[in-house]
């Protein structure tokens, strides 16, 4: 599903459950890396990198278990523990299924769940530079994984280097994925939606509360997500109750104006029915209903979800307007408000792979790099269910290279610029829109590197999440499976997010001659970044996005 397929450019040497092996970890049950939070005391445990080391807290617990009543629903602030912590492992990961059909694309492995699941599962991670820092930047990360899978344990989202590298503290939540955080019958006391936001806006406050004692400023936190990580960065910058826990945004490739970030109320309570039916629920009413899913195994509730989905669906449980977390829906919330706050936001120059490959009649990765014209309009249609014969003409006519129409080769080039653009370059361009007209200082980037060590066929360029690799610093610890500019490209991203994290801009004082110019409504400049060297273009991708943002609706509501 749209970010199960998850997918990335370079290999996973091995997914650990514990940290990676290159990390020599020092056997130093040192009492200086304990820390006293409002819970009480935690122990971490130091990871030479380099020349130098970080100390990292692994699985600390910032929520209570959201089980029995809770299961649906917000739960508390974690009660406080005796003794020390032992913050040495990663905590479990929340139930979701691991996307089996996608299990032979090498790319994909390094996104499945690599660790225990339970419904125990809202811990949080902190990694800080040492010397401990006094008043360090804070970083936190919300991962993706389209609101149904993913979690912090996760190789690629290792925060270890970035600390060193940057000299910030960086902190990974995770937080509840599919129906554990997303499932809702509008309205319901016990299923009102949106839990996962809610645990993600409690792992912030937790952040807020006791980052001091790690020598982070609490004054001073940037929140960064990928992709649904993304989105969510989007809906804590428009729903006030989150604003008092983060300073500065970061945008990797998603937006709440994306179709797949959010669900209508009908949707929301169709797929919950639809899922009580699997379980065999008694739909007499909405009580029965909620109290059967609650007290369902947790493994089988997460198996049947898979049965629940709708042919064709990319995504499934996702937050809705639940008249608390969100008062409406995204766009009428952005026409009237949202933080003011410096914003980093951008897509990978090949967003739309790997999600050409879903919907392919085989997905046997070797000969899926064209398909004719048939092929793509017959994907179209199970893209974009509702748009019609018309729709998915006006689409073709958009995209198509008309002059060259049976080649296979640019049929795939258009199905992945489709998708790129309608799921990512467009909601994102909308969105910068917004945060310009409330007078936000906005940078945009497109990435475009291929990592060296991407194991995608070649054709699928700069995929979506290309940029995870250099942001998390893994030439720096795979340093055999990286070119010598990838280490250098790899340190100019940690900079540049790290910059703005500091400052609000990415732009470093250095003298390199490159300056990535602030995006205005005017000329709308944006950074190209590059490992030959970053370049500013203007106007991206501005008919396609007309085509999406206006005409495409306008023709949708005719079709109908």
């Amino acid at each position: 599903t749209m970010f199960q397929i998850k997918q990335i450019s370079f290999r996973c040497l091995q997914v650990c459950n514990l940290l990676m092996s290159f990390l020599i970890i020092s056997a130093n049950a040192d009492h200086d890396n304990i820390v006293k939070v409002k819970q009480g005391q935690v122990s971490g445990i130091e990871l030479s990198i380099q020349s130098g080391y970080v100390t990292a807290y692994l699985g600390i617990p910032y929520g209570e278990p959201p089980t029995g009543r809770l299961r649906f629903k917000k739960t508390e602030p974690r009660k406080p523990w005796h003794g020390v912590l032992k913050a040495e492992t990663f905590g479990k990961s929340c139930f979701q299924n691991r996307e089996e059909k996608f299990a032979e694309f090498p790319g994909t492995e390094i996104f499945l769940v690599n660790n225990e699941m339970s419904e125990d599962c809202l811990h949080l991670n902190v990694w800080v530079p040492s010397a401990k820092p006094k008043d360090a930047h804070v970083m936190v990360f919300i991962h993706g994984g389209g609101f149904e899978s993913g979690t912090t344990s996760l190789d690629i989202y290792d925060g270890s280097v970035l600390a060193y590298a940057e000299r910030v503290i960086v902190v990974s939540m995770n937080y509840r994925v599919a129906a554990f955080g997303f499932l809702a019958l509008p309205g319901h006391k016990d299923a009102p939606g949106n839990a996962g936001l809610f645990d993600q806006r409690l792992a912030l406050q937790w952040v807020s509360e006791n980052i001091a004692a790690f020598g982070g400023n609490p004054d001073n936190v940037t929140i960064f997500g990928h992709s649904a990580g993304a989105a969510s960065v989007g809906f804590h910058l428009i729903s006030p109750g989150s604003y008092a826990y983060y300073n500065r945004a970061i945008v990797q490739s998603g937006a709440v104006t994306s179709n797949w970030a959010i669900n209508s109320e009908e949707r929301a309570k169709r797929l919950t029915m639809k899922l009580a039916e699997f379980l065999e629920c008694p739909h007499t009413d909405n009580d029965a209903i909620i109290t059967c899913l609650i007290n369902a195994d947790p493994i089988l509730l997460t198996e049947k979800q898979l049965l629940a989905k709708e042919p064709y669906d990319l995504t499934q449980f996702l937050p809705i307007v639940d008249h608390d977390f969100l008062v409406d829906v995204p766009e009428n919330i952005l026409e009237q408000s949202m933080k003011r706050t410096e914003i980093l936001i951008g897509i990978t120059k090949d967003d739309g792979n790997p999600f050409t490959l879903i919907y392919s009649s085989d997905f046997n990765i070797k000969t899926e790099s064209s398909f004719s014209s048939e092929e793509l309009q017959k994907r179209l249609k199970r893209f974009f269910p509702s748009a019609g014969d018309l729709g998915v003409q006006s689409i073709l006519l958009q995209y198509k290279d008309w002059e060259d129409g049976n080649n296979d080769e640019k049929n795939r080039e258009a199905m992945e610029l489709i998708l790129r653009d309608y799921f990512f370059t467009c909601p994102v361009k909308s969105f910068a829109r917004y945060a310009v007209e409330h007078q936000n200082n906005v940078f945009v980037y497109v990435y475009d590197h291929r990592s060296s060590t991407d194991p995608w066929p070649e054709w699928m360029g700069a995929l979506h999440g290309a940029e995870l690799p250099m942001l998390f610093g893994k030439p720096f610890i795979n340093k055999g499976h990286y070119t010598k500019s990838e280490l250098f490209f790899s340190k100019t991203i940690m900079k540049f997010w790290a910059n703005f994290a500091r400052t609000g801009s990415p732009n470093v004082d250095e003298e390199d001659g490159f300056v990535w110019p602030l995006y205005s409504l005017k000329d709308e400049k944006y950074a190209v970044l590059k490992l030959s060297g970053s370049e500013v273009h203007q106007k991206l991708s501005m008919r396609n996005c007309q085509f999406w943002n206006f005409f495409f609706p306008s023709l949708l509501k005719l079709v109908k």
